[in-house]
C-alpha cells in the first residue's frame, strides 16, 4: 500500500535504522525492508542507502517526503478517525511528562480498571500536537501556549501556577533596580515555553541554567540549589522545599487536552474526555 510505504519512508527519516521502525510499527525488519522496495519500485526511485549501520534517505527521498508530509499526516489522521474503536482496541494518548507526574498519575490507575487498554506515551507538546494530528495518538494532554494553526479541538483544562522552589534570603536582589536574581528553568527555547522570558525578566529573573528535564530540575531544588522555577503541579515531589515554595502572582502556563475534530463522535473518547474535564476541575477547586 502506498501509504504503509510513505509512514515506513518517513519513520526511517527520523529513526535511521531498519530496527527501530520495525519496533515503531509492530512489524519485522524484514517487512519494513519489503515496504521500501515496493515504493522504490512504485516511484521508480532509489530512496534509501547504507550509512554504517543507519539509513540514509537519498535527496530524491527527501525531496519526496518534504512535499508530502502534510498530506501524509492528515490522511493518517482520517484514517484513524475512521478506524473502529472496539472496547478492547489500544486508545493512544499522548501527554506532557510533567502532568502524568503531577495530575494523573492517581486518576489513570482508576481509569485503568475502567478501560485497560489506555496507551500512554509521554513527548515535549509540539510533538504531542503533531502525534495527535497525525492520529498516531487520539489524544493529547498537554502543557504551555499552543501555537497558533494547530488544527485542533483544544479544551483548556486549567491554568497553571509557577512558583520559586528554594528561594533564600541569600537569594534575593539587591535593591538596585537593574539587578536580575539568577534562577533555574525549564527550556525557554521549547516553543510552548518561549512566551515565559519576557514576564520573568519583568520580575527581575534570568535564567542561569536552561534544562529540559523537570525531573534534573526537581533533584536540584530537592539538594537546595535554587531558586528554582517549578510549576504547581510538581511541587508535590520536592518534599520539604516544595511546602516552602513562593507563588509568582500572573505566571502561569495553560494545561490543554488536544483531539481532532471529530473525536468525540466515539464513545471512549468522549467518556475519557468528560472524565478528564471533572479531574481537573477538582484539581482547580483543591488548595495546593
Amino acid at each position: 500500500m502506498l501509504l504503509e510505504g510513505l509512514e515506513t519512508l518517513s519513520l526511517l527519516a527520523s529513526e535511521g535504522t531498519m530496527a527501530k521502525v520495525a519496533s515503531r510499527l509492530y512489524i519485522s525488519q524484514s517487512a519494513v525492508s519489503k515496504r521500501i522496495a515496493q515504493l522504490e519500485q512504485r516511484l521508480g526511485k532509489k530512496l534509501i542507502e547504507p550509512e554504517g549501520r543507519q539509513i540514509r534517505l537519498t535527496p530524491q527521498a527527501k525531496e519526496l517526503l518534504e512535499r508530502v508530509a502534510p498530506s501524509l499526516a492528515e490522511m493518517k489522521g482520517v484514517l484513524a478517525d475512521s478506524q473502529d474503536l472496539a472496547d478492547q482496541s489500544p486508545l493512544p494518548i499522548a501527554c506532557s511528562e510533567t502532568l502524568l507526574a503531577g495530575y494523573l498519575a492517581h486518576f489513570m490507575r482508576d481509569y485503568l480498571e475502567r478501560d485497560p487498554h489506555l496507551a500512554l506515551s509521554t513527548h515535549h507538546t509540539p510533538v504531542i500536537l503533531a502525534r495527535v494530528r497525525s492520529g498516531d495518538a487520539l489524544l493529547g494532554i498537554c502543557a504551555g501556549r499552543l501555537p497558533p494553526g494547530h488544527g485542533l479541538d483544544a479544551d483548556l483544562l486549567l491554568e497553571e501556577p509557577f512558583y520559586l522552589v528554594g528561594e533564600t534570603q541569600q537569594s534575593l536582589p539587591p535593591a538596585s533596580a537593574e539587578s536580575r536574581r539568577k534562577i533555574l528553568t525549564m527550556d525557554l527555547e521549547n516553543p510552548s515555553n518561549r512566551y515565559l522570558r519576557e514576564p520573568l525578566a519583568d520580575m527581575g529573573l534570568e535564567p542561569a541554567m536552561e534544562l529540559d528535564s523537570y525531573l534534573a530540575l526537581i533533584e536540584l531544588a530537592k539538594a537546595g540549589i535554587g531558586p528554582v522555577l517549578l510549576p504547581a503541579g510538581l511541587l508535590g515531589l520536592v518534599g520539604e522545599q516544595g511546602e516552602m515554595a513562593r507563588p509568582l502572582p500572573g505566571l502561569g502556563r495553560p494545561l490543554h487536552l488536544v483531539y481532532r475534530p471529530n473525536s468525540l463522535k466515539r464513545e471512549r473518547i468522549a467518556r475519557l474526555v468528560s472524565a478528564l474535564h471533572q479531574h481537573f476541575r477538582h484539581c482547580s477547586d483543591t488548595p495546593r
